[in-house]
C-alpha cells in the first residue's frame, strides 16, 4: 500500500514541489492550505482525486489540526508521514527585515507559533495513530540561516533553530514506537512566493560562496523529503540533513 503524506502550506510554492514530487513517487497526498483554496484544489486535481486530496485547517489552530488529520486519515485509511512545511506572514526581504532594535516579541511570537506550535499541533495530533501502527515519520522544514544567517531574519531564524531541538527530542521519546523523526533544511530557495522578494544581489552572492555555484531550489528540497518520506529512510531519525548545495557544512 501507497504511504499517505500529509504536508501542511502544500498548495504554493516549496509545499507544491514536495506535493507534486511526492505524487510522481507514488504517495498519496493531503495537500493542507489555509487561504489558497483554489490553489489547492487545483493542484489536487491535476494529481488525481485517488492520489490527492485537498483540507483546508489552520496549523495553529488545534482544533482545525484534528479535524485535518481525521479528514485526511478518513479518506485514505491512514496517515504515514507529515510535513510541517506551512509557513506563516513572512517575506525574505533583506531590505525590509526589521533591524534587531525595532523588533516586538510579537514579530518573534508569530514565527514562534507557525513553526514550532503548528509542528507540535500535527504531531501530537497524528501521534496516537502512528504509535498504533509502530510506525511513522514527522519532516519539518528548517533553513540553514540557523547555522549561517547570510541575512539576518531573526525572527524565523529563530523559530526554526527551535524546531530542531523540538524534533530531536520527539525523536528520541518515540523512536521506540517506530517514529522517526527529521528536518530538512534548504538554502534560500530560488524561487518561491516568500523569496520572491529577495534581490538579484543576495541570490547572486550565495551562488558565488556556495560549492556547487547554484542557488537551492525546491525541487532539490522535495527530493529529500520524499527521501525521507519513503521505506528507504526508514533507519534515519534525529538528524537536521542540510540542503544547500554545501554552503554550510555540519
Amino acid at each position: 500500500m501507497s504511504r499517505t503524506v500529509l504536508v501542511t502550506g502544500g498548495s504554493r510554492g516549496l509545499g507544491a514541489a514536495i506535493v507534486k514530487t511526492l505524487a510522481d513517487q507514488g504517495f498519496n497526498v493531503v495537500i493542507n492550505y489555509y487561504q489558497s483554496k483554489e490553489a489547492a484544489e487545483k493542484l489536487a486535481s491535476e494529481i488525481g482525486s485517488e492520489k490527492a486530496v485537498a483540507i483546508q485547517a489552520d496549523v495553529t489552530n488545534r482544533a482545525e489540526v484534528d479535524r485535518l488529520i481525521k479528514q485526511g486519515t478518513e479518506h485514505f485509511g491512514q496517515i504515514d508521514v507529515v510535513v510541517n512545511n506551512a509557513l506563516v506572514d513572512f517575506k525574505f526581504d533583506p531590505t525590509e527585515q526589521k533591524p534587531f532594535p525595532e523588533l516586538s516579541w510579537e514579530d518573534y511570537q508569530k514565527q514562534i507559533d507557525g513553526t514550532l506550535k503548528a509542528a507540535f499541533n500535527i504531531a501530537q495530533s497524528v501521534i496516537p495513530q502512528f504509535i498504533d501502527r509502530k510506525n511513522g515519520g514527522i519532516i519539518s522544514i528548517g533553513t540553514n540561516l540557523y547555522q549561517n544567517p547570510v541575512v539576518p531574519y531573526h525572527e524565523y531564524t529563530t523559530a526554526k533553530a527551535g524546531l530542531i531541538g523540538f524534533t530531536r527530542n520527539i525523536a528520541v521519546e518515540l523512536g521506540q514506537y517506530g517514529i522517526r523523526a527529521n528536518v530538512v533544511s534548504g538554502g534560500l530557495l530560488k524561487t518561491t512566493d516568500a523569496s520572491a522578494v529577495t534581490t538579484p544581489e543576495v541570490f547572486d552572492l550565495i551562488a558565488q560562496s556556495t560549492p556547487l555555484r547554484k542557488v537551492t531550489t525546491p525541487q532539490d528540497v522535495a527530493n529529500m523529503v520524499a527521501y525521507l518520506a519513503s521505506e528507504n529512510a526508514d533507519g534515519v531519525t534525529g538528524q537536521n540533513i542540510t540542503v544547500d548545495g554545501g554552503l554550510t557544512m555540519n
